[in-house]
């Protein structure tokens, strides 16, 4: 029984970052997507990436951890990471967790792109 409800898809934006698109919810059924696509990207140092998660309806403790997964492969290859379109519950989550201390949140890709280049 397949019953995903997310979609992923990945944007090479012309200032030399990645955006991902992460649509629908986020959680142990539907992470193996988003994993592969951020498995796809190879990050060089320099390279941003851009996760916008506006149109992210939910996200569970296995999304939550794929998250930070990808925020530490940023790290290591030299990389920056922005999340970008939180919805106020998400923001909560983020917060609660921990996790706007982590990541840098934008309300915009727009506004991600241009934090990542400053």
């Amino acid at each position: 029984m397949s019953n995903q409800t997310l979609t992923v898809n990945t944007t090479p934006h012309p200032f030399g970052a990645y955006v991902l698109t992460v649509t629908g919810e986020l959680d142990h059924h539907t992470s193996p997507l988003l994993r592969e696509a951020l498995d796809e990207i190879a990050l060089a140092t320099g390279t941003g990436l851009v996760i916008d998660v506006s149109g992210m309806t939910y996200c569970d403790s296995t999304g939550i951890t794929l998250l930070v997964s990808a925020y530490q492969r940023a790290q290591a290859a030299g990389a920056r990471l922005s999340l970008a379109g939180s919805s106020p519950d998400l923001l909560r989550v983020f917060r609660i967790v921990g996790l706007d201390q982590v990541f840098t949140l934008q309300p915009t890709t727009e506004q991600a792109i241009a934090a990542l280049r400053s």
